[in-house]
């Protein structure tokens, strides 16, 4: 089996659960690259002037990574998707540092193109973004476990699959729609907070479609 093989990594995330301390030297140099990888996608989507650098974002996961209690790893997609959530909580608690010193600095909403979530602006671009994602993992964990491994983890659709034990193309349908419904929940989070829709009522979960407003005499329109 090649050194560098998902097969060695696992064996060797067993045995460094299990409290083997030579393993985890010789896992390091097998990830670490790719963990630089998956930071440096993660940090393509900021400023270019952000404050923290790829080598900030990858050495901070690594020490969380390193330095937490022993996990019952599963395999190598389980321990990127595990590196995809401490990424996040890096760059959430950077963002709410700065800001607190910025106090907002006119920072502006999260873009989102059509194909992928894209954040390319301030602080408050990924505490909006954050905020609407832990709503979303409220009403439906599985679809937020989808967004936080492919955004902050640059997972492919095949690894956040093995990782939630679904099929890709469940994670595509997740995908579509929770990245719909965080496009409309930040679109209008400066009306409303995050998981609320109008009139402050929650906004329906996105599996479902809000219903057809009524016609006159509370008949729905047919659409003609």
């Amino acid at each position: 089996m090649p050194e560098g093989s998902p097969g060695n990594v696992t064996q060797l995330l067993h045995a460094w659960g299990q409290g083997d301390p030579a393993a985890l030297e010789a896992l390091i140099p097998l990830v670490y690259g790719d963990l630089r990888k998956r930071a440096h996608h993660c940090m393509a989507r900021e400023r270019s002037d952000h404050s923290m650098q790829t080598s900030d974002l990858v050495n901070e996961a690594y020490l969380r990574l390193v330095g937490s209690k022993p996990v019952s790893w599963e395999n190598r997609a389980h321990f990127f998707g595990i590196a995809a959530r401490v990424m996040r909580q890096i760059l959430v608690e950077h963002a709410r540092s700065r800001r607190y010193l910025k106090r907002g600095g006119g920072a502006q909403k999260v873009p989102l193109d059509e194909g992928l979530l894209v954040c390319r602006e301030q602080e408050r671009g990924l505490l909006e973004l954050d905020e609407a994602l832990t709503a979303l993992t409220a009403m439906d964990e599985r679809k937020g476990q989808v967004v936080e491994l492919r955004f902050f983890g640059g997972l492919s659709v095949e690894e956040t699959a093995e990782v939630l034990k679904v099929s890709p193309q469940t994670v595509m349908r997740d995908w579509r729609l929770a990245k719909a419904w965080l496009l409309r929940e930040i679109s209008r989070s400066g009306a409303s907070s995050p998981g609320q829709s109008d009139g402050g009522r929650p906004a329906p979960p996105p599996s479902k479609a809000a219903p057809r407003p009524a016609g006159p005499r509370g008949r729905r329109p047919s659409g003609r």
